[in-house]
């Protein structure tokens, strides 16, 4: 725990930029494909120390990113900047309980305040890429790119074919970001723990992913089976497992960049 009597006294953010465990490994290493499965186990711990102050956390979050929602175009690029700022804040929160200390809801926003340069710098990259694929993929399938980015394309009065194109062209979207989703993944913690910049924080993160793609896909599989548990109770369980999935990326950051 640091000793900086200049630590703000609410949402504890002190060691923010220091390791968490040992020597830390800029581009990650390999872990055996059952970590997978340990780092939502360990993620749970998490959870279960403080479940009430998570569930808040998570329940604020909605409430932004549907205010976001509501904003349309400018909504949908503003959540997308901030996503990684507010990503910052729940890894700093799990490392905060990891550490022993408290998790506090002001931990949610300790982004805005610690390396929130390098955060939106990693939310700006993360924009053009997502919208670099959204118009590579309209102009291969044909799609409108407006239609693409519509939250309510028209389809019912759609032909078969425009359908089937805006799904196609959907299909190749998905399969693009794939390697962006890895690239943005552990940059908001490797930005705030690690000081990187933005773009070494993009490509660490890229090739630790790379270099665990069976814990990875182990991890996907169990989160599947997971949130279509928690969107049973009326999508009730998703107060719970957001926090554990916000968590996961703390604990999965910990164990790949460290030895």
């Amino acid at each position: 725990m640091s000793t900086n009597p200049y630590a703000a006294p609410r949402a504890d953010v002190a060691g923010v930029s220091t390791a968490a465990r040992g020597n830390f490994v800029a581009e990650g290493h390999p872990v055996p494909g059952g970590h997978g499965w340990t780092w939502i186990a360990s993620a749970w711990e998490l959870f279960k120390r403080q479940p009430g102050i998570w569930v808040a956390i998570a329940v604020i979050t909605i409430v932004i990113f549907t205010a976001f929602h509501f904003m349309h175009a400018f909504g949908m690029i503003l959540g997308i900047l901030l996503t990684p700022v507010y990503t910052a804040g729940v890894v700093i929160g799990a490392k905060a309980l990891d550490e022993g200390r408290e998790l506090e809801i002001a931990h949610l926003f300790t982004g805005f305040t610690s390396r929130f340069g390098a955060l939106i710098a990693v939310g700006a990259i993360y924009l053009a890429l997502l919208l670099a694929i959204v118009v590579v993929s309209a102009l291969v399938t044909g799609v409108s790119v407006w239609v693409m980015l519509s939250a309510s394309p028209d389809l019912p009065t759609a032909t078969l074919s425009a359908i089937l194109s805006i799904l196609l062209a959907w299909l190749i979207a998905l399969a693009l970001m794939v390697p962006i989703f890895m690239a943005v993944w552990f940059a908001p913690a490797l930005v705030v723990f690690n000081e990187l910049g933005a773009l070494d924080a993009l490509r660490a993160s890229f090739l630790g992913c790379l270099k665990n793609i069976v814990p990875f896909l182990i991890y996907g599989l169990i989160l599947f089976c997971l949130a279509f548990l928690a969107t049973i109770p009326v999508l009730l369980g998703w107060l719970v497992l957001g926090p554990v999935i916000g968590a996961s990326i703390y604990t999965s950051y910990r164990d790949i960049y460290f030895r």
